[in-house]
């Protein structure tokens, strides 16, 4: 990854794959769209309702991959010291809030006409919200120190703690009694979901994680960007 360290190659290399990763979020999402709203069948219990898993559940994958990205990029700067790593975590941290904050709401929305309740501290849903707290302190921290070096140093550090949280999330459901049913769709011997609502979540779920990284290679090389920009000014002020 080392030779990708250059930033002016990085960039090059995201112009190189942003249109085609554009390209597979439109054809994926379009598909998803389809069959979720044309070809996915209503559920025997919950009816219409059940269509909000579609967005919710790949926010929650997404969620978890985009802290996911930062803890491995946070360990890179801080063992190897890859000169990009620290700008791929930061520009991950907004991308992966939001996502939280939509696997959120749509839990909300989908739990109330399920348990009769917008909200319960079950303990994937507590886990969440600390995940999004996780991330909304990353970027504060980012924020709050003026030396970018420092600040790099001290996210990383508080991303690889937080780490902790993402395999709470996921096994959760299995290491307590908790109100959300037990992995569905990836797990061993296979789905149990039906393939007329698989097809549909998996084409989600593929359309939110290409929309992922085109947002992540954006916001990198944005950020790289503006970085330059900076440098310049700073060399400007120097000569005068």
């Amino acid at each position: 990854m080392h030779k990708f360290a250059n930033p002016a190659r990085f960039i090059r290399l995201s112009d190189l794959l942003l249109p085609w990763l554009m390209a597979v979020t439109v054809i994926l999402l379009t598909g998803g769209l389809y069959m979720v709203f044309f070809a996915s069948p209503d559920d025997y219990q919950q009816g219409a309702t059940v269509r909000i898993m579609y967005v919710h559940v790949p926010a929650a994958y997404m969620a978890m991959l985009g802290y996911s990205v930062m803890a491995v990029a946070s360990a890179s700067s801080l063992i190897w010291k890859h000169p990009l790593a620290d700008q791929i975590a930061r520009a991950a941290a907004p991308i992966g809030a939001a996502f939280t904050l939509i696997a959120l709401i749509t839990g909300s929305l989908w739990g109330r006409p399920m348990w009769g309740t917008w909200w319960v501290w079950d303990a994937r849903l507590t886990s969440v919200l600390i995940l999004l707290f996780l991330y909304l302190g990353y970027m504060a921290l980012w924020e709050a120190i003026e030396d970018p070096i420092k600040a790099a140093k001290a996210c990383a550090i508080l991303a690889l703690v937080g780490f902790v949280n993402v395999p709470i999330i996921k096994f959760s459901v299995d290491w307590w009694n908790t109100l959300h049913q037990p992995a569905s769709l990836f797990k061993m011997g296979g789905s149990s979901i039906h393939p007329e609502m698989l097809w549909p979540l998996l084409l989600m779920i593929g359309a939110f994680k290409a929309y992922f990284f085109v947002i992540l290679l954006w916001r990198v090389k944005t950020l790289l960007i503006g970085r330059k920009i900076r440098a310049l000014r700073m060399a400007q002020l120097g000569d005068n």
